[in-house]
């Protein structure tokens, strides 16, 4: 391992990348710790802790904002917003594309469609970068998080809209660079590097939370247990994510005069995991609302109840009924988690995935898997294939999803510690060094040198050619 990381960084051009990256990563950090002009920081960092130790339902929006954009609502920086403008405009495309036949067309025009594909996408992330910064300072002015000489300043909210559309649009050119000039995907990485920033403060709270003689708190077992939690599920997650089912696919024979051509054998890779982290972020993205809507919905019939006296009848019970069963942990609320976690995963290879298209494509190139029909018979079994492994991909999903909300109920861990033990944050960061290893590995290769994963020629990590 030491000497594959001596050969990372006796390569002039590798080198330069990885330093480029995480100099880009450098100034994201840097942004994010610049505040917004005329906010309260000091209130606004004050309810932002409370409501994320109370695991309210505004604390669990934000803390998943924050986690999923790379941005910071609890002190309002600069770069409050992060990238997720710019990712739910990327993901609206991508479902547009699917049934918009222009959008489809431009996709098939190879580089110069994407390229327009991405110039729209730009113009969506500013219009939602407008949209969601103007919600995020209304939400300030409504919480008097505001300082009172800029409330009713047309110019200072026009500056604060446009700072925070600045700072995502700015997020957005680093991570294009780092996908130009650096190494792995730019926004991925400010992403993991918006997570990673975390880990210092889950230490300090497993800190806090040890106290060997008191049994209200973790002990020794405890915290071993806990590692050992963390060290099984990173492997579980790093197992799962490149898993994949091998269909066998084979050439046709080709004879040309008295030679024989094709007849290769090869493999149709399909992953286990297809969708990745994106129907964990759907299923979250929408599990907060009944969450939200049930206990506000409790508090507006309880204080009508207050305010004219009257009993507490059938609609109460039921209110309650619900905010309490589908606040976060309850069975109500994991039973319904999964149900969307094996939704989502099914429509995502739905959208992303089409049998009836690979098995002409297959088919244009002269391929056939073995013992089956070229054609429909051919995309029936793909389906069917996929159908399967997506199953069991789901049920992998669904344990990373409830785990941190299942170790934070039932044994009183804090939330800032079990979002390492599974759920998006965890998969993001999996899956995003997984690709940065890979591209190193393919970098290291290249140029004949042992990677992290294999050997170079011989066996070992030598070198075979120039270097730089």
């Amino acid at each position: 391992m030491f000497a594959t990381l001596q050969n990372v960084f006796s390569i002039r051009d590798l080198r330069n990348k990885i330093f480029f990256t995480f100099a880009m990563l450098l100034v994201f950090r840097i942004g994010h710790w610049i505040p917004l002009p005329g906010i309260n920081q000091e209130a606004l960092a004050k309810m932002m802790k409370n409501a994320s130790e109370s695991s309210s339902a505004f604390g669990r929006v934000a803390d998943f904002v924050s986690m999923f954009s790379g941005g910071s609502l609890s002190h309002s920086t600069i770069f409050g917003l992060g990238v997720m403008p710019y990712i739910t405009a990327g993901i609206i495309f991508q479902l547009i594309s699917t049934v918009s036949p222009r959008l489809k067309k431009l996709q098939e025009e190879g580089p110069s469609g994407r390229q327009k594909i991405m110039e729209w996408t730009r113009y969506v992330t500013v219009a939602l970068c407008i949209v969601q910064g103007a919600g995020w300072i209304g939400y300030l002015r409504a919480q008097d998080f505001i300082q009172p000489q800029y409330v009713n300043s047309g110019l200072w909210w026009t500056m604060a809209v446009a700072t925070l559309t600045a700072g995502t649009i700015f997020l957005m050119w680093i991570g294009e660079q780092i996908d130009r000039f650096g190494i792995g995907n730019g926004v991925s990485m400010i992403i993991m590097a918006g997570i990673l920033a975390g880990m210092p403060q889950a230490l300090r709270d497993a800190g806090a939370n040890f106290d060997p003689g008191n049994s209200d708190k973790m002990g020794w077992m405890g915290i071993i247990m806990l590692a050992m939690g963390f060290l099984i599920v990173v492997g579980g997650s790093v197992l799962m994510t490149v898993a994949q089912r091998r269909i066998p696919v084979q050439q046709a024979k080709h004879t040309r005069g008295r030679r024989v051509f094709g007849g290769q054998k090869s493999y149709l890779p399909l992953r286990i995991n297809h969708g990745g982290v994106m129907p964990i972020i759907f299923a979250s993205s929408l599990m907060m609302f009944p969450s939200v809507l049930f206990a506000w919905t409790h508090e507006q019939v309880n204080a009508y109840l207050n305010r004219t006296g009257s009993s507490q009848g059938f609609f109460y019970h039921l209110t309650q009924f619900l905010s309490i069963n589908f606040s976060q942990g309850e069975y109500l609320y994991v039973v319904l988690y999964i149900v969307m976690v094996y939704f989502f995963s099914y429509f995502w290879i739905t959208v992303q995935f089409n049998p009836q298209d690979m098995s002409k494509q297959l088919k244009e190139h002269g391929s056939f898997i073995p013992g089956l029909r070229p054609g429909p018979r051919t995309a029936e079994y793909l389906e069917t294939v996929i159908t399967r492994v997506t199953f069991v991909g789901a049920a992998f999903l669904s344990v990373i999803a409830i785990l941190p909300v299942v170790v934070n109920k039932a044994f009183g861990v804090p939330p800032s510690v079990t979002q390492f033990l599974g759920g998006t944050g965890l998969l993001i960061v999996v899956s995003v060094c997984m690709d940065f290893l890979q591209k190193v590995e393919a970098q290291l290769l290249m140029r004949n040198y042992a990677g992290f994963l294999s050997e170079g020629e011989e066996g070992g990590p030598k070198f075979h050619g120039p270097r730089g």
